[in-house]
Formats: C-alpha cells, sequence, structure tokens
C-alpha cells in the first residue's frame, strides 16, 4: 500500500482513503466528520494549488451557479468540485442557499472569502416562507474546512482576490432543487443547483493513459 500511495497524486490518494473511509464508516455524520482531515491533506498539496492558477473561472448563467467537476465515484456517489471565483466577481454574494439533503465539505483552497450561516426559526409548514437568522459570519482562508450537513443555510461572500475551493459533496449537485432564502423579505423558494463543468483537476502524467 505504500508503494502504491507514493505514486498517487493528491487526487488519487484523496479518493483512495475516501473510499477506505466510506467503507468502514456508515454513520453519515461520522463519516463527513472524519473526511475534514483527509480533505485538510488535499489543500495543503503543493501540486494542487498550482493546479488551480490554470483551472477557469466559474461564471453563473440562467439563474445558476457554476462547478468544476473534477470526479464522481461510481460506488459511493461522492463528487470532487472545484469553485473558482475570479476578480470580476469580488464584493459578490452567492444566495444564501441550503444543499438539500446531501452533506458538503467546503475547503478553501486560495485566496479568502467571508461564510455565513444562517439558523432557520419556523417549522418550515408554510410554504414560501423561511424566517432565518444570521448564526456565524466568519472571515476564511487557504486550508480551512467549512462541513454543511442537509438543508443547513449558508453563503459565501467574495473578498480580496480570486479565490478557489475544493468542494466535497455527497452527491453530485445540480440535478435536484435547493432551497433558496431571501432574509429581508422571509421569502423562500427551490430551484436547481450548480451547472457541473468537467476539467481535470491535475496535469496528466507523461505517459498516463
Amino acid at each position: 500500500m505504500s508503494g502504491e500511495t507514493k505514486t498517487q497524486n493528491a487526487l488519487e490518494r484523496f479518493i483512495s482513503k475516501t473510499r477506505e473511509l466510506f467503507a468502514k464508516e456508515s454513520d453519515l455524520d461520522k463519516r463527513w466528520t472524519a473526511l475534514s482531515p483527509i480533505l485538510a491533506e488535499l489543500l495543503a498539496d503543493p501540486e494542487v494549488l498550482e493546479a488551480s492558477k490554470s483551472w477557469p473561472d466559474c461564471v453563473p448563467a440562467d439563474g445558476r451557479a457554476e462547478n468544476l467537476l473534477f470526479y464522481e465515484d461510481p460506488d459511493y456517489g461522492f463528487a470532487i468540485n472545484g469553485l473558482t471565483k475570479g476578480s470580476a466577481r469580488q464584493g459578490g454574494r452567492a444566495r444564501i442557499h441550503d444543499h438539500a439533503h446531501i452533506y458538503t465539505l467546503y475547503g478553501v483552497l486560495d485566496g479568502r472569502e467571508r461564510i455565513e450561516r444562517y439558523e432557520r426559526l419556523d417549522d418550515r409548514s408554510k410554504p414560501g416562507y423561511a424566517k432565518i437568522r444570521k448564526s456565524t459570519d466568519q472571515l476564511v482562508g487557504p486550508g480551512e474546512i467549512d462541513l454543511v450537513k442537509p438543508y443547513e443555510a449558508h453563503t459565501e461572500v467574495t473578498v480580496g482576490q480570486r479565490t478557489v475551493a475544493i468542494i466535497i459533496r455527497s452527491e453530485k449537485g445540480g440535478g435536484f432543487n435547493q432551497g433558496r432564502y431571501n432574509p429581508e423579505t422571509d421569502g423562500y423558494y427551490e430551484s436547481l443547483g450548480p451547472r457541473q463543468t468537467p476539467v481535470e483537476m491535475l496535469p496528466k502524467r507523461a505517459g498516463a493513459e
């Protein structure tokens, strides 16, 4: 195993360790908490940071965000996404949203941004209505990881220069509706999650198929 690990790149090591974790841990909260240090290794890899400088900027279109799609696991279903926000989006904020039923680990690879978390105060019984209140507002930088559990409302606010994140989801987004929140009107609606754009995370090695 050690010889194989040495020949694997950072992405391959992450996939291997994640699959091992998912195979032995069925409790979802424990699984996703234990995944954080594995993602931290990926974020700390200098080859990944260097490669990210060439990843295309994600561009919202037709009311949907865009994610780079690096990998989707054929057995466990988890997806590895990238999210790049160029200088044109500085000072912008994503809609306050949740990720529906999926778990998400959001790791900052490069740059800084603010992450705002919200708690929901109503009982979810009234259609088109959601009462939320900001619970945290934190500046995060490279190597910092945020675990977003199902239906937890949050948003990211850009600051400074280009920001790059690696996002691990329990299921690839874009094929199901996610919650959207407006705290000024207490409004709520649902719409499809991010468009998925397949991209290679790391350059192909010489001789690789």
